[in-house]
């Protein structure tokens, strides 16, 4: 089903994608908070259209599809506008990381597929930590004031350093699911 309250998130978090990249070049000083809030909510869309879909039954082969193209759109869109205004070695070094993460492990899992072996590269522990890390330290960097007193572009540095980290563990992890397969070892 197409239509239904879960893709209906799903389809939330790829029309907020533009929308987050139009409110973090307003000429305001609120832009970066709005983005960061607006962020961090599709942020929460992704858990919430997985548990609905699931509590409902109302899973799809639709949003299978959808959700995880979702999540790399506004992930690799906000890691995009954080290197544009802070174009630092470690900030490119997290984005490209994490965008060339998501690339390696959605052929991983389109050529498992057609291997008929997606089971082997279904999500991890890793992958579901370096989300919720990647979710609160791209919103903490989109924000990027101080926050009753707390450094809140540095807090969520810290958070991104550590969801790279997890990319990195996520990604090996797959890699290593798929090795048996990818060598003929089935």
């Amino acid at each position: 089903m197409i239509f239904n309250l879960p893709n209906t998130l799903t389809w939330f978090r790829i029309i907020a994608v533009p929308l987050v990249a139009i409110i973090f070049y307003l000429p305001v000083p609120w832009s970066g908070p709005a983005a960061a809030l607006l962020f961090g909510f599709a942020g929460i869309t992704d858990w919430l259209d997985g548990y609905l879909a699931r509590r409902f039954d109302q899973t799809s082969n639709f949003g299978a599809f959808l959700d995880p193209v979702a999540d790399k759109l506004i992930v690799s869109t906000a890691l995009v506008l954080l290197v544009q205004r802070d174009p630092s070695l470690l900030n490119t070094l997290i984005a490209a990381v994490i965008i060339g993460r998501e690339i390696t492990v959605s052929a991983l899992r389109e050529w498992m597929s057609e291997l008929g072996a997606r089971a082997h590269v279904s999500v991890t522990f890793f992958a579901k930590w370096k989300t919720t890390l990647q979710i609160f330290g791209i919103s903490f960097m989109l924000y990027r004031d101080p926050l009753l007193g707390l450094p809140i572009y540095a807090i969520g540095m810290g958070l991104m350093i550590v969801a790279t980290a997890l990319t990195i563990m996520s990604m090996l992890d797959y890699l290593k699911a798929a090795w048996p397969i990818m060598r003929g070892q089935d």
